[in-house]
């Protein structure tokens, strides 16, 4: 079983859902993203995601466009964010990493030699936010061999004839786009997400994760209410951001912010009792 079904499977025995904050590598250096890194299970995470700092984003509203620049200009390479994981490893072998980011940086490591790293380094899935189905050959094999979960993302326009041809090869959970736009921008209501919800357990077992527009403890509990885990990332990087001095660097509020900020997440989403539910 891998690391991330274990962690769903300890979650739904225990009758709660899970909480995926995201840092970005590297973001504004590389000591003050691991230091957030590690200090995030603590503070109530149950996944994590890492983001890989690209240029290009094509699903990324401002903030996480900021941060991702931030991250590139604090010496982010593809080399450097699997060095953040394998330190992060030294500490905690039970946490599931999942590196979300695009193609063009892992066409440009190697998809071979970056499945067979990223494994070794301790990651546990992966989101290509650009990779559609059609074209996950360049990863699949790969990703198989080194034992890594492929993650797909499905949105509310995706329609349910689709749902099958996104769901064939995915592993690990499922992540649900809960708005038509970019991260960090408009929020899908408690309806919505209950709504659009069971069509998708229809075509699939794995968990579902909900992202997007979750910004505070409520929306993330109201998010967990009807998923398995809900995910946040722009309110995080917003707390980040805020604490930076005038050139950009880490003050010595950057840390306990974020991890303050998981933490009160963190309790709104454990409050959520899952009893009962799939």
């Amino acid at each position: 079983m891998s690391r991330i079904a274990r962690r769903f499977a300890t979650l739904r025995a225990q009758g709660r859902g899970a909480l995926i904050p995201y840092v970005e590598a590297c973001d504004p250096d590389y000591d003050t993203a691991l230091a957030i890194l590690r200090g995030m299970p603590a503070a109530g995470a149950d996944l994590i995601e890492v983001g890989v700092p690209f240029s290009d984003p094509s699903a990324d509203g401002p903030t996480i466009q900021k941060a991702a620049l931030r991250g590139l200009k604090g010496g982010s390479t593809m080399k450097r964010v699997l060095e953040m994981v394998s330190t992060f490893r030294k500490d905690d072998d039970e946490t599931p990493i999942i590196l979300m980011g695009y193609t063009n940086p892992i066409e440009a490591y190697g998809p071979e030699r970056f499945c067979t790293d990223a494994k070794a380094a301790g990651v546990d899935g992966l989101i290509v936010v650009d990779m559609p189905p059609e074209e996950a050959d360049l990863l699949a094999g790969p990703a198989a061999a080194a034992g890594l979960d492929i993650i797909r993302l499905v949105a509310p326009t995706t329609p349910d004839a689709r749902l099958p041809i996104v769901f064939n090869g995915a592993s690990g959970f499922v992540y649900y786009v809960s708005i038509t736009g970019v991260t960090g921008t408009r929020t899908a209501s408690t309806d919505e997400l209950a709504a659009a919800l069971p069509r998708l357990r229809k075509a699939t077992d794995l968990p579902i994760a909900i992202g997007f527009g979750i910004r505070t403890p409520e929306l993330a509990a109201n998010a967990v209410s009807v998923a398995d885990a809900a995910v946040v990332a722009s309110a995080l990087l917003n707390t980040l951001e805020g604490t930076l001095d005038a050139d950009g660097k880490a003050t010595a509020t950057t840390v306990p912010a974020v991890l303050e900020q998981l933490r009160a997440l963190a309790d709104a989403v454990h409050a959520v009792s899952k009893t009962g539910s799939k």
